[in-house]
């Protein structure tokens, strides 16, 4: 019998679940037992997992869970370096030359464990099946917004939190923009075709502001593209992967840009294949922003759990997608699981 191990997100800030109680008692019907640990900040409260007829176990006992059982989460793991013996799905960030991704994978080595990559889910066309893209570009493009309008004010952008709603985002962000007393940005998104680019697009058009629409016919050439430069506001939405071009080159710190925010949504500094040279680390809820340079100021956002600031509109969005693929776990080593973990296995064995 398939046993799904929902763990709880141990990073801070990450309220969001990658399953309903409705999807739980989809999977208890379908013949899988589901365990889900409390959690004191998820959106979804555990007594709707409980009347579902989710088993209980509180936060952090996935360590202890039975072999068999598959741990899923969406977030990182906490970097204990411990050996990971349990079959996990998340994202793990892993498979890009990432410095922290290599250690995961040395962990999964070290326990006999393996990773379903969230990211790594696909259909026959190499679509991904479930997606939190939309919510990740209209959080990305608010605080990029939030970002561009503390810098009007002669500041920098101080932190950010999660929102009820987009509602209440959106009223929130309106009154910053307001409040510089001058007109909206120019905008451009690139890969605005996507989930990400499409979120993005839709959060800067309902505040008003002209968007450049940009997608692979776009940037086909390989660059340079002197035109990102000539926008207030560049919001990135693509996936990089090998032969990526670059968007930012290092040396566009220098004065002669009207360009003054870069919200990195797809947030890989640290791999080779990032289309943005300007910066090397991500930021955080607490400071959204890294400053690139003073002269004229150029500040990036580079948050990596953005739909967590819409933690209910994004779950459910995602739960809804992502509920389909979960039903099939019973054949985890076919279809998109055995993908993901032929992927894993590859990448494993170069570490």
């Amino acid at each position: 019998m398939t046993h799904l191990w929902v763990r709880a997100e141990s990073r801070p800030n990450e309220d969001r679940v990658g399953i309903t109680p409705e999807g739980v008692a989809a999977l208890i019907a379908q013949g899988m037992t589901v365990t889900v640990e409390e959690s004191p900040s998820r959106v979804i409260p555990i007594e709707d997992y409980r009347k579902a007829g989710a088993d209980i176990a509180p936060a952090g006992a996935w360590v202890d869970a039975p072999d068999e059982a598959i741990i899923f989460g969406l977030k990182e793991l906490p970097e204990d370096g411990t050996p990971l013996k349990h079959r996990h799905i998340m994202f793990g960030h892993a498979f890009k030359g990432q410095p922290a991704g290599r250690v995961l994978l040395k962990r999964f080595k070290a326990g006999g464990g393996s990773l379903y990559d969230l990211e790594y889910l696909l259909d026959e066309n190499g679509r991904r099946l479930a997606a939190f893209g939309y919510w990740a570009g209209f959080a990305g493009a608010a605080v990029s917004l939030k970002a561009w309008a503390a810098q009007q004010q002669g500041s920098i952008c101080g932190p950010v939190r999660s929102w009820p709603d987009k509602e209440a985002m959106m009223t929130d962000l309106r009154a910053a923009l307001d409040g510089t007393g001058r007109p909206r940005p120019s905008t451009i998104v690139i890969g605005a075709n996507g989930r990400v680019g499409t979120g993005a697009s839709d959060l800067l058009t309902a505040m008003g502001c002209s968007v450049t629409k940009w997608d692979m016919a776009e940037t086909a050439s390989g660059g340079p593209f002197p035109q990102i430069l000539m926008h207030g506001v560049f919001i990135n939405a693509i996936l990089a992967n090998p032969g990526c071009p670059v968007f930012v080159p290092a040396e566009a710190v220098h004065p002669g840009r009207a360009l003054s925010v870069i919200g990195d949504v797809a947030c890989d500094p640290t791999s080779e294949f990032s289309p943005i040279k300007v910066y090397d680390r991500t930021t955080t809820w607490a400071e959204p922003v890294l400053r690139v340079t003073d002269h004229p100021v150029l500040d990036v956002m580079a948050i990596d759990n953005l739909p967590s600031m819409l933690p209910r509109e994004s779950s459910l969005d995602y739960a809804a997608q992502l509920l389909p693929v979960l039903s099939r776990l019973d054949a985890i080593d076919a279809g998109p699981w055995g993908g993901a973990n032929d992927l894993f296995t590859k990448h494993q064995s170069e570490v």
